[in-house]
């Protein structure tokens, strides 16, 4: 199965929907994030379907998952804990390079070309560098000092899609930030009349990646970005069915996630909680709760929301309140499920009655 999971800004999926997206990776089922407003003041929201081809927007998507990365802003795990492979002991690293040739055979035999592993960073003619071979990886790097907000978190998107091993589309539309809202009250004051939904650019994308499950915020704590993506997610649903695949109606395929740290802030419990949006939704159409058991997943979760280092400090203080809200929130929300004495996360399922 393929799911497609639709975040507002860099982060925003890492922090609700993290225990499922590791569950379902664990299962070998196929994950894309689809991040839509990581642009910063440069961002422009006109681009053309050839513009978009030309600049690269959805590259990523393409298997193998990490193939147009940069792995030069790619981090370790565990820094303190693991030596590079080029610092390896010798006889060792022969092992591992004997074994990945072997893997890399096996892996290409099928395929019409092949291409050897390389376990260092030292290039030889049999074993190039992947970064130095054209569409074997990213040849441009890019230069994180004084890097702006924008650029650091679109950054932290591609490690964090790295580290849980899923696609990542960039959509690089403008922040609310960068489209005139200021301060909190017009931030989480609902989006303008002019400040319309990218509801063809998010069909767009969604037909294309021809998902079986599409996730959405439910736009808990109002914040403008968010109750865009949901309105946006709204529309699709209601969409007529079309003879014209893979256009099929995502009535009963849609899922709305709770936006953490906001459902945690705001103390969203549940049905009456919910977004009058979602409270009067269309004849034949009702919410139904879901819940994912998270409990053996939840470092994994947390690990992936300190790869988003520069929110952190802003949402949390310090990397332990982090992983005690999301600890806390999980909890509370396993609670509300009868999910034993777990952890979960909790979906409203968009179904037909």
């Amino acid at each position: 199965m393929t799911h497609v999971f639709i975040a507002p800004h860099p982060d925003d999926v890492a922090l609700s929907c993290g225990g499922l997206i590791a569950s379902l990776r664990e299962l070998g089922q196929a994950v894309t994030i689809v991040t839509v407003f990581s642009g910063g003041a440069e961002a422009h929201p006109d681009v053309t379907d050839h513009q978009r081809t030309a600049l690269g927007f959805g590259n990523k998507t393409m298997w193998p998952l990490t193939e147009a990365f940069d792995r030069g802003n790619l981090l370790p795990e565990h820094p303190e804990e693991v030596v590079p492979a080029w610092q390896a002991d010798p006889a060792r690293l022969a092992a591992t390079q004997e074994r990945a040739n072997t893997q890399a055979r096996q892996f290409w035999q099928r395929a019409a070309w092949t291409r050897s592993a390389n376990v260092t960073n030292l290039a030889t003619a049999e074993r190039p560098i992947a970064d130095d071979v054209p569409v074997q990886g990213t040849l441009v790097r890019t230069d994180v000092s004084g890097a702006n907000v924008a650029t650091m978190r679109r950054l932290e998107d591609e490690r964090y899609a790295w580290f849980m091993e899923v696609s990542l589309v960039d959509l690089g539309l403008p922040d609310a930030i960068h489209r005139g809202y200021e301060g909190d009250d017009q931030l989480l004051g609902g989006p303008r009349d002019d400040d319309l939904a990218p509801i063809d650019l998010l069909r767009r994308e969604i037909l294309r990646l021809e998902p079986q499950r599409v996730y959405a915020p439910l736009g808990i704590g109002g914040h403008v970005d968010h109750v865009l993506c949901r309105e946006a997610a709204l529309a699709i649903a209601e969409d007529p069915r079309s003879w014209v695949m893979p256009a099929q109606s995502l009535a009963g395929r849609l899922s709305f996630y709770e936006d953490f740290p906001y459902a945690w802030w705001d103390d969203f419990h549940g049905q009456s909680d919910l977004p009058a949006a979602l409270q009067d939704l269309p004849d034949g159409l009702t919410l139904a709760a879901r819940y994912a058991d998270i409990s053996d997943v939840l470092d994994r979760k947390a690990a992936g929301v300190a790869v988003y280092a520069s929110q952190v400090p802003s949402l949390f203080h310090s990397e332990q309140g982090m992983h005690d809200d999301i600890a806390g929130h999980a909890r509370r929300v396993a609670l509300a499920g009868g999910v034993g004495t777990g952890s979960a996360e909790r979906y409203w399922s968009l179904e037909r009655s």
